[in-house]
């Protein structure tokens, strides 16, 4: 009787072992970042950017403000620098009218433009992916950055930049301005395109959509970072979530009081402060880099997401050291952009 049951433990543990074993495979890491200019603004960004990828270690990569400087492919170049360093990713060059890029671990299947050339409303890539079986159509995006709204309750114009001779609060006024961008097009588009395929495929979206989410901007912060009481109902998170898509952050960290994240400006030890600084008599910080994602079975369910970057900002043109809860996973050594990033962790049930 004793050896059965030594027999059955065995056993158990056996498959306990297996099935943990399985599990781990059905995880898959992705991460996002606006590499300003490729890195080309930081001294060693590139080698910076390399650093992180192989750092961090995503099952997939999405990169906006991919530029192909001097006519040079930049993910060629990117996938020939990882792979020198032990990672392979399968990647597929973007168009030098499109300024984002998708990397994947995974073969890409199918990948595509959102606009043509002379339609483009924002920068919008889609790929299709299978993950563990599963198929997920990945959209990397770089929204419009003109008509930047969330800077007019700071004083500043969202066009020029230049300081105003007073703040605009009117929360009317500030979504009448935020319109005149073609972010609410473009994310428009995209939930149409979505749609399409939402029956068959889980969708993730990531990006800069230089543009704050409605989950932000609400009546218990309304009087912090310079907001002068303004609660805003910005259009692109809004659409989002009608349209069921989930915000990984926001989910995870439901409180912006106690976890901002603030994604843009982020501090560089190795830039000048006047390059972060572009309100330097205000505090302009914002979570605008966002993760989304949707499944059409449950099947895809989001395990953990942490922000990737230095835990300073920038505010009134100086640095500000951490003051939030944000979890943060620390640059290597340079960091290479002006952005945070975002990394999630996904499961596969």
């Amino acid at each position: 009787m004793h050896t059965r049951s030594l027999c059955f433990l065995v056993l158990i543990s056996c498959i306990f072992l297996h099935s943990n074993i399985f599990a781990q495979k059905k995880s898959f890491k992705v991460f996002q970042l606006n590499i300003w200019h490729e890195g080309n603004v930081v001294p060693k960004g590139y080698d910076a950017i390399v650093d992180e990828l192989v750092d961090k270690n995503a099952d997939v990569v999405l990169l906006c403000e991919v530029n192909n400087k001097d006519g040079i492919d930049f993910v060629a170049k990117l996938l020939k620098d990882l792979k020198l360093r032990g990672l392979i990713y399968y990647a597929i060059s973007s168009e030098h009218s499109v300024d984002v890029a998708t990397l994947s671990k995974f073969p890409i299947l199918e990948q595509n433009t959102l606009y043509e050339k002379e339609n483009r409303l924002g920068q919008v890539l889609k790929t299709k992916i299978t993950i563990h079986n599963h198929p997920i159509i990945f959209y990397s995006v770089h929204l419009d950055y003109t008509n930047y709204a969330c800077y007019l309750p700071r004083g500043y114009d969202g066009v020029t930049w230049q300081k105003m001779d007073k703040p605009i609060t009117d929360v009317n006024e500030i979504l009448k301005a935020n319109r005149k961008g073609k972010r609410d097009e473009a994310i428009r588009d995209l939930i149409t395109d979505a749609n399409k395929e939402s029956k068959k495929y889980s969708i993730i979206i990531g990006g800069d959509f230089n543009e704050p989410s409605h989950l932000d901007w609400i009546e218990e912060n309304k009087n912090l970072y310079d907001r002068r009481g303004a609660v805003v109902p910005w259009d692109c998170s809004l659409m989002l979530y009608a349209a069921g898509f989930k915000d990984a952050f926001r989910i995870t960290y439901k409180s912006p009081l106690t976890h901002p994240g603030f994604t843009y400006p982020s501090f560089n030890a190795d830039v000048a402060i006047s390059k972060l600084a572009w309100t330097p008599e205000a505090d302009d910080r914002d979570r605008i880099d966002y993760i989304y994602f949707k499944t059409p079975n449950k099947k895809l369910k989001l395990k953990d997401i942490k922000i990737v970057g230095p835990e300073s900002t920038v505010r009134f043109a100086q640095k500000q050291s951490k003051d939030s809860e944000d979890r943060f996973l620390l640059p290597k050594g340079v960091w290479p952009t002006d952005h945070k990033g975002l990394l999630a962790t996904f499961i596969i049930k």
